[in-house]
């Protein structure tokens, strides 16, 4: 399906680029959250029309971003979680948990912006995670793991 994107798309392209997707991922996901339209004639007329409009809200989004990637770049969040003596946690701490670190904090931050190469962190210690802002602002922020005083 060929469609056009209404803002950047990590892998795919930049604002007002028409691109060939697999229908399912158009159908499900790109244009219910509003990335893309499908590039139909009088789509692309519209969206020429409206290009300045968009390019002006996606460079209010980067900045908005950046500001918060420069406030939260090198924090450190510490998480204290039930642990063994050897130092596994009972359980694990996700991006959630992470995110939810972060509001504490003061850091608007969405759990799907958090970014876990190794998956969940099973033990205590100091983990450095990524946090995707915006596509192109990805800071690293420091998670310590305690374990949760009885």
């Amino acid at each position: 399906m060929q469609i056009i994107l209404l803002e950047k798309v990590a892998n795919l392209g930049n604002l007002g680029d028409v691109v060939k997707v697999k229908d399912g991922f158009a159908r499900n996901f790109l244009i219910p959250t509003g990335q893309a339209r499908r590039a139909t004639d009088s789509a692309i007329k519209e969206f020429e029309a409206r290009r300045a409009e968009l390019e002006k809200v996606q460079a209010e989004k980067l900045a908005a971003a950046q500001a918060l990637g420069d406030k939260l770049g090198g924090k450190t969040v510490t998480l204290s979680q039930k642990a063994g003596v050897d130092g596994r946690l009972f359980g694990s701490v996700t991006n959630a948990d992470i995110a939810e670190g972060l509001k504490a904090a003061g850091y608007d931050v969405a759990k799907q912006q958090v970014r876990l190469p190794n998956g969940p962190l099973k033990t205590t210690g100091e983990y450095t995670v990524s946090v995707a802002l915006h596509t192109d602002v990805v800071v690293d922020v420091t998670v310590a793991v305690v374990p949760e005083a009885e």
